[in-house]
């Protein structure tokens, strides 16, 4: 385990960081994991580790919000967790039994986490017609049974789980993305909800996993957290205020940029 000294540019990090996850909603290791790899040179896995503690700390608060206004579906919860919990923790078996400094382990995560933020960036400007697509395919056969359902939202929470235990990201926008295909009569906050409250435990379990391997820099988490949490208060304030198309179309090209340096180094 490292112990880093306290860096206020990791605070100004973590508080940009929340700012553009409180105007946005996109979780924040799409920004934050990148970002410790490419301006601070941090090693992939405990820019991963860290990024997941962070996560766990920063949605729980996210958690509390949805949860006095009602807006968590515990059966989506428990299916997504039925498959992603499992999945984290046998990553997290594989990750324990390799050198994790070697690399090959860091080209492998960087390259996944290239993709994902490809992905993450494409869902930021196409969402709405990635759905409408989605949804006029499945309107046109029978609605899902429910067991199909459940098996399907499994099927994404083991997904989710490879995912995030090996990028901290995923969760965000494209679970999110699938969600609302798979339950289009549920309303959109219930599934942000949903998603929020099931990424607690599964970035708890990963970066607690993390520190367990020594992959986890507390110096530098508290840092982040120290200026994130004003960030992301300060970013729900501004939020009303600034035309979100634009800013996810800011956002969207910097994750564009960022992925390209991470399959490129």
């Amino acid at each position: 385990m490292t112990l880093s000294g306290f860096d206020p540019l990791y605070s100004l990090s973590g508080f940009f960081v929340g700012a553009l996850v409180g105007i946005t909603g996109v979780g924040g290791g799409s920004l934050m994991t990148p970002l410790l790899v490419l301006l601070f040179g941090v090693h992939p896995a405990t820019a991963v580790g860290t990024d997941l503690l962070y996560a766990a700390v920063t949605k729980s608060a996210g958690t509390a919000v949805h949860g006095m206004h009602g807006r968590i579906n515990w059966r989506i919860v428990g299916c997504l967790a039925a498959g992603s919990v499992p999945a984290a923790l046998v990553m997290l078996w594989l990750l324990s039994g390799v050198d994790r400094k070697s690399i090959e382990v860091a080209h492998t995560i960087t390259t996944a986490l290239g993709w994902l933020l490809v992905m993450t960036a494409f869902m930021l400007v196409f969402r709405k017609q990635v759905m409408a697509m989605a949804q006029r395919s499945m309107g046109e056969r029978r609605p899902m049974r429910p067991a199909t359902l459940v098996a399907l939202t499994v099927v994404l929470g083991l997904a989710l789980g490879i995912l995030v235990t090996l990028t901290s990201v995923g969760a965000g926008a494209l679970g999110v993305t699938i969600l609302l295909v798979l339950y289009p009569r549920l309303d959109v906050r219930e599934i942000v909800g949903s998603d929020i409250v099931h990424a607690v435990p599964l970035t708890l379990i990963g970066g607690m996993g993390y520190w367990m391997i020594g992959e986890i820099d507390w110096g530098m988490l508290f840092a982040l957290l120290v200026g994130s949490i004003p960030g992301i208060i300060a970013g729900s304030l501004l939020a009303p205020k600034l035309h979100e198309r634009t800013i996810r179309l800011v956002l969207a090209g910097t994750l564009a940029v960022v992925a390209f340096k991470l399959l490129t180094a």
